[in-house]
């Protein structure tokens, strides 16, 4: 019997043996095509792809490099957020220019006076990095590859960032297609790992900022540089006034903050004096501080008159005899905002931000629970009453002024006039003020009510510079002269300011004029006996008893004594100012005292004493 091939068990084997081979291709393939398809940079490519995706990789890295520099220079922004701007009052927008970048406050106080933080999380830095790669990563260039004959095509990027203390971590999905001659190669996925000290940085920062959040360590060097270097509390014994130019007390202010902000530090000193400028903080990270007197920053004082300050006399006065002597008590209140720049390094690492330093009523200011606001900040945010402004000098000729509208302590920016006149909408508001404000003319504050009212037509008076011509018959040191009328008040320290500028209107003119001094008074003590209300049951039937007590003068010297002055009430018309540019003031001159009881009559003297002012 013949059997049949198929049927013979060694072709059989054969057979199976040809499928297992086949198989074992396929799946090889698979995995070769997955592999491939899945590799990364340690996968193995063909000799002649390698250099193609060496570049690629060095691209992505240096465009992922230049994304962590912007994080780190634009505190932790990469699109930085939409600019607010600032006010007259509160000068920070919510981006400070550093050489000309912008970089987002971490913490300003809006125009409006609202506390607002933009500090940014982890995430979303991730976020932003991560999307800056998948923007940049299609620029990488091919150009020279392209000419050798490679065919290079790529797809969309997906990129995932992840911040670690070891440094920055890309995983990157991104199809991208090599082929050259006989040699192709698909990777997908691409994993990056880049050097840095981000996570450190950006965690030192967070440190130093809840710091400052916590403690106002900023606003307290602040306070020390203001006390240090302004008028803020005290007295002295004098019984001349003291008086200090408030721009020059500014300007020494603003010098003074830059100069202590730059040497704050994170570095111990080992010297007692540099200890004071030591900032704490656990970090193995250096910071710095800074801060310059050309950035945007506002101080502002009360009271002044004018630019001065002026501290008057305590013990002059008619019926104050009882003290004996004279004193100069002064308290001022200041508000200072400006920013400090943040640095927070490691070797050639920079991770900054800025934030706003704010001290109000000479304290720190309020700590931030949410977003702190006023309750009628809202005020400026619903202006809805159509008005018609107009401004006029007095010889009716339309003048371009900047206007605002003040009610309830908020004031709101309306605009400017053109050719005098500015049609806008007004906050609704009873018996609120605009107020006008035009450069060479005296600022004018009208009674408005924008609910009754639908137009306000205002004159303002120009302003003349005259020179001052002050003559006592008897030498003097210096000389205080003061023009007050009902709108406004100047103050000129004669002879260091020998101009006023005035407007037409009803002044009070008044001249101190000191001379120095040198008078002693001995310590002495004197009893004083004063009527008081009986202690038993007379006091209730109205009966008194009298009580004496000891009054202890101490010692001083008065350095400066009034030798000289007088009051005069004069009307001074525009016309008489257009053709003029002196007033002569004459005065007359008291006896230099000699002792205290001479001082007393000096001012004694003063109140009935007359000028003689002429405007010419």
């Amino acid at each position: 019997m013949i059997k049949n091939k198929r049927d013979n068990p060694i072709n059989r084997r054969g057979q199976v043996t040809i499928f297992i081979i086949i198989a074992i291709l396929i799946i090889t393939g698979v995995i070769a095509y997955l592999i491939l398809r899945e590799g990364s940079s340690s996968v193995s490519l063909p000799v002649s792809i390698q250099p193609v995706y060496s570049t690629f990789l060095s691209c992505v890295e240096e465009q992922a490099r230049i994304g962590i520099t912007i994080l780190e220079t634009q505190g932790g922004y990469i699109d930085i957020p939409e600019l607010e701007i600032g006010s007259e009052y509160m000068p920070f927008s919510s981006q400070l220019n550093f050489l000309g970048n912008n970089l987002p406050y971490w913490y300003y106080v809006s125009g409006n006076n609202i506390q607002k933080e933009q500090v940014p999380t982890e995430q979303e830095m991730e976020r932003s990095l991560a999307d800056f790669v998948n923007y940049r990563i299609s620029s990488c260039d091919f150009d020279n590859y392209y000419k050798e004959g490679f065919e290079i095509n790529f797809g969309e990027s997906k990129t995932i960032v992840d911040i670690k203390e070891q440094g920055v971590f890309l995983n990157i999905n991104f199809d991208l297609s090599i082929t050259k001659g006989n040699d192709t190669s698909l990777i997908s996925n691409h994993n990056l790992e880049i050097d840095s000290n981000f996570y450190s940085l950006y965690n030192s920062a967070l440190e130093i900022y809840e710091k400052e959040q916590n403690e106002f360590f900023l606003e307290k060097y602040g306070i020390d540089v203001l006390r240090l270097y302004a008028p803020v509390d005290g007295f002295e014994l004098s019984c001349a006034p003291l008086i200090w130019n408030a721009e020059e007390v500014f300007d020494n202010l603003r010098n003074a903050i830059e100069a202590n902000t730059l040497a704050l530090s994170s570095e111990e000193f080992t010297s007692s004096e540099r200890k004071y400028f030591y900032v704490q903080t656990s970090s193995s990270n250096s910071v710095r501080f800074i801060t310059s007197r050309e950035w945007p920053n506002s101080i502002e004082v009360l009271p002044s008159e004018g630019v001065s300050l002026i501290a008057k006399p305590v013990g002059t006065q008619e019926g104050m005899g009882l003290l004996g002597f004279c004193y100069v008590p002064y308290h001022f209140v200041y508000n200072i905002n400006y920013p400090v720049l943040v640095q927070i390094y490691n070797g050639d690492e920079i991770f900054q931000f800025p934030l706003a330093v704010v001290i109000q009523g000479n304290q720190p200011r309020k700590s931030l629970d949410t977003l702190a606001f006023r309750s009628n900040n809202k005020l400026c945010d619903n202006m809805n009453s159509l008005t018609s402004v107009k401004i006029y000098d007095s010889d009716l000729n339309p003048v371009d002024a900047q206007i605002s509208y003040t009610c309830l302590g908020t004031t709101c920016d309306i605009g400017k006039t053109s050719s005098g006149v500015l049609e806008s909408d007004f906050p609704q508001c009873v018996n609120g003020y605009i107020l006008v404000k035009a450069e060479g003319y005296r600022d004018k504050k009208y009674l408005y009510s924008s609910v009754d009212e639908s137009s306000a037509n205002i004159i303002i008076h120009k302003l003349y510079d005259l020179s001052i011509d002050l003559n006592i018959a008897t030498p003097y040191d210096s000389a205080i002269i003061y023009f007050k009328s009902d709108e406004d008040s100047e103050v000129v320290y004669y002879p260091l300011q020998k101009k006023v500028n005035l407007s037409e209107g009803d002044y009070e003119i008044s001249v101190y004029a000191y001379t120095n001094s040198s008078i002693q008074f001995q310590e002495i003590t004197e009893e004083q006996c004063i009527d008081v209300a009986d202690s038993g049951l007379g006091g209730v039937l109205g009966f008194t008893e009298e009580r004496c007590f000891d009054i202890t003068i101490p010692a001083q010297v008065i350095n400066n004594v009034l030798s000289g002055g007088g009051k005069k009430n004069i009307s001074i018309s525009e016309d008489i100012l257009k053709i003029s540019d002196l007033i002569e003031i004459s005065a007359d001159s008291f006896k230099v005292p000699t002792k205290l009881e001479h001082l007393q009559e000096n001012y004694l003297a003063f109140e009935s004493s007359k000028l003689e002012v002429n405007v010419k």
